[in-house]
């Protein structure tokens, strides 16, 4: 300090004039220049910093006072006690400006903060702080246990090796709660591996077939497990079956007595000799890594009648429970329920298109903007509700197999059978089931309880009956409220799903015509009667009872002195034709047994209308409608476009398209049979390059090929897929195809399309950049990640960005929602 002049410290005031307004001003004061404008206070004005310095130096002059400051704090003397004080009273200001002299001088106190350094935090952070002061510092158990956004994103970061956060996986650290951070590779992995199936909440498995009675060889004395003595092992590989299942106890070294497993399903059985043996193979298995899986091991539940007739107090789900767990709120209450489920997956969609955007180049306009909106993709314009939200399913499916009793029932299965469930419950109290549906369902369970055929078992895949399949057609008209809707069915479609192998096949023609009879006679007693149009046998085997698209299909007669009053229901019948008829917007749809057709006609017809009216129609524009069933869409939405082009895998619902196509007089519409991702880029490539061509031509002076084809000036495609979302090869087709500027996509899955968003909507890489990674999807990714992936191979092409959106509730108390999103570009 000898040699230091107060000339040369012109930095000491606005120190200590930056220090004492950093200390008095609250932090949390949302206009801290009411109370303290020293920042921009001149040197002139702050005698007390040269007073400081020269209170070092040998002199007689007397320190000045210092005059107080206000403060906002309710105890101002705690932290600034300015009224008394003194230069010698202040150490920080002298500290302040010893820290601009060299190393030599004594070190400031460790109250006192360093120019240039970042504000310090309370006094039990500073202990953990890596980046603290202290040359021993004790590290935060959370310190690099969460990736860096900022180097994820940028490549980089501005903290360098001083940042608390992971750059990269090498670097990334466990959680003191034994957790990865869940955006991590390894968080990713665990997750998956954790998620519960939901029968395995409770720790019990649903148990109600015979699976596990001596009927299969094994000797089990009196025929039955000990249940006491059984467990589940959950999370099995699905193509296992019982000999994999024990070789791989065995080389455990555990000791069983039976084991039981079916190919489709996660879980499998064992019972063990006595209570030894169960709790060491509960020790060795629980836990155990089976592929990618780790095993839980899990009660297994018994019905609630054994077949003494003793009840068991279990625990079990209802069918109202598992087909409509919504049922008990109110339709408000859903509605709001599913448009913040909705809104959740619009902003998972921005936070994944962020992730699948390529490190240091600039991020899509869409995905800034969402910040403005509360990080969602698009702006959400509501939820568009049921014209009728009771009995508006006009397709109902009701498995034949036994409920928790024991009983023979056709209804619901209570589960998924993969997980162990195969109880079946009436659906007595299912408010989205018709009463008629619920009517031909007790007719062909009483049915079932005569027939000399058995009912479909599942575990071990033998039976006869399977299914009931009741699809309605509506009357054409304006729906006013839930019993209106009931009273409009006009035609009944009954498809029964068998299996005839092993059967004799005399046998099985006496069971169809005393089914036929029964349901005539059971439709005629009913008050009123019901209708009855069709039946159809569908011919089927396999574990599953989704059946594929060309299952055969057999037509019953219906007794027609048994059937019900009305001579315009056997039209059908009469002429052999498995058809019935439904409306939608005033159009009359013909309907075979396995085409596809909204089941909410109601709603369908608000959801028909909303695509078309963001689409931007008019007479120049061509409309590709993908996935498009019987033509429904396309078919409503013809009188508005200059051309409709159908696309359409199952050749059934191509036929109906073409038949609905003439029976409405429409003739602008072309409908092919195929799958969408095989003909998708020939056909954009077929209908929308002629014009190019034409001006290619006059360009160079030759005159243009002449053709029958329409010329449109507008393309817009609308897009109805399945729940797995659109194929990889069609989302390909219509990202890359420069004329087509406009997408309406039409999803019963809002996850699949957050997971098609992120191919259409995010940049593409430059080729150097594109990842070299064959196939579409991989083990073990979820639907996102596989996207992202497939998103880094896209071909340079402009992407679509999401414009806006809307839900559509086709499925009232159920927690599945329909939603459709206008894409532009």
């Amino acid at each position: 300090m000898a040699s230091s002049s107060i000339d040369e410290l012109p930095s000491a005031a606005e120190t200590l004039t930056s220090q004492i307004s950093a200390d008095v001003t609250p932090p949390s004061d949302p206009n801290p220049t009411d109370d303290v404008t020293m920042a921009s206070s001149p040197i002139d004005e702050l005698p007390s910093a040269v007073e400081t310095l020269t209170s070092q130096h040998p002199s007689d002059n007397t320190a000045a006072p210092v005059n107080p400051i206000p403060s906002s704090d309710s105890n101002p003397n705690d932290d600034v006690p300015m009224e008394t004080a003194s230069i010698d009273e202040l150490p920080s200001a002298v500290d302040t400006v010893k820290s601009q002299i060299p190393a030599d001088i004594t070190p400031s106190s460790d109250d006192v903060e360093a120019v240039g350094e970042k504000r310090k935090r309370d006094d039990d952070d500073e202990k953990t702080n890596p980046e603290s002061s202290d040359p021993n510092p004790t590290p935060s158990p959370w310190f690099k246990t969460s990736l860096c956004s900022y180097f994820r994103r940028e490549g980089s970061c501005s903290h360098g090796n001083t940042c608390r956060y992971a750059h990269g996986e090498e670097e990334l650290r466990m959680k003191p709660d034994n957790t990865w951070d869940p955006t991590s590779v390894r968080g990713k992995k665990a997750k998956i591996l954790e998620k519960p199936a939901e029968e395995e909440e409770n720790g019990e498995v649903l148990f109600t077939e015979e699976m596990m009675d001596d009927n299969d060889g094994e000797g089990c004395g009196d025929g039955v497990h000990d249940l006491s003595l059984s467990k589940c092992l959950v999370h099995l590989p699905i193509k296992w079956q019982a000999d994999e299942l024990k070789k791989f106890v065995r080389e455990q070294g555990v000791e069983f007595k039976f084991a039981k497993k079916r190919r489709g399903m996660i879980v499998g059985f064992l019972t063990f000799e006595n209570a030894e043996q169960l709790q060491n193979g509960v020790e060795i298995l629980e836990g155990k890594a089976v592929g990618n899986k780790n095993l839980k091991i899990a009660d297994v539940l018994p019905r609630t009648v054994d077949k003494n007739g003793t009840k068991n107090q279990a625990k079990i789900k209802s069918a109202r429970e598992a087909v409509t767990p919504l049922a008990d709120l109110s339709y408000a209450e859903q509605l709001e329920q599913k448009k913040a489920s909705i809104m959740q997956m619009l902003k998972k969609l921005t936070r994944n298109a962020r992730k699948a955007c390529q490190n240091g180049k600039s991020l899509p306009e869409w995905i800034l903007q969402s910040r403005e909106i509360g990080g969602l993709a698009c702006k959400l314009e509501g939820i568009i509700e049921s014209p009728f939200a009771n009995g508006y399913r006009n397709k109902c499916e009701f498995s034949a197999g036994y409920s928790v009793e024991g009983k023979l029932t056709v209804g619901f299965m209570l589960g998924n059978f993969s997980a162990g469930v195969t109880a079946v419950e009436e659906a007595v109290d299912c408010p989205n089931i018709s009463k008629m549906a619920c009517r031909y369902a007790s007719i062909f369970q009483t049915f079932l309880e005569k027939s000399k055929l058995p009912v479909w078992n599942k575990f071990k895949s033998c039976g006869f009956w399977r299914q009931l399949t009741v699809r309605e057609g509506r009357k054409p008209g304006v729906f006013s409220n839930d019993e209106d809707a009931e009273t409009r069915i006009a035609e009944v479609m009954l498809m029964v799903q068998v299996c005839t192998k092993d059967t004799d096949e005399g046998e099985v023609a006496i069971e169809f015509e005393e089914m036929a009879k029964a349901f005539a006679e059971g439709a005629k007693a009913s008050s009123p009667p019901l209708p009855l149009t069709v039946l159809v046998v569908q011919d089927h085997v396999g574990i599953s009872n989704v059946a594929p698209p060309d299952c055969p299909l057999r037509l019953l007669p219906i007794p027609m002195s048994d059937n019900g009053t009305n001579p315009d229901q056997t039209t059908d019948v009469l002429t052999k034709e498995a058809r019935i008829h439904d409306h939608i917007n005033n159009l009359k749809f013909s309907i075979s047994p396995t085409a596809f057709f909204q089941v909410n006609t109601g709603a369908a017809e608000k959801l028909y209308s909303l695509a078309g009216d963001w689409a931007d129609l008019g007479p120049d524009t061509l409309l590709f409608d993908v996935c498009c069933g019987t033509g429904t869409i396309g078919l409503t939405l013809a009188h508005r476009v200059g051309m409709v082009i159908g696309i359409e895998m199952n050749a059934s619902a191509v036929s109906d398209a073409e038949r609905n196509a003439k029976i409405n007089g429409i003739s602008n519409c072309k409908f092919i049979c195929s799958k969408a991702e095989d003909v998708m880029s020939s056909l954009l490539t077929e209908y929308l390059d002629e014009s190019e061509m034409e001006e290619e031509a006059k360009l160079l002076n030759n005159e243009p090929e002449k053709s029958t084809k329409p010329r449109f000036k507008n393309v817009v495609a609308i897009v109805d897929p399945p729940r797995p979302g659109l194929h990889p090869d069609v989302i390909k087709a219509l990202r890359t195809h420069p004329r087509l500027k406009t997408l309406v996509y039409i999803s019963c899955n809002p996850e699949t399309l957050g997971a098609n968003a992120i191919e259409l909507c995010t940049p593409s890489f430059k080729k150097d950049d594109q990842e070299n990674r064959r196939g579409y999807r991989q083990r073990g990714l979820s639907a996102a990640a596989s996207a992202r992936l497939r998103a880094k191979k896209m071909p340079a092409s402009e992407p679509f960005r999401p414009v806006k959106a809307m839900a559509v509730d086709l499925f009232p108390h159920t927690d599945h929602c329909e939603m459709v999103m206008l894409l532009q570009r």
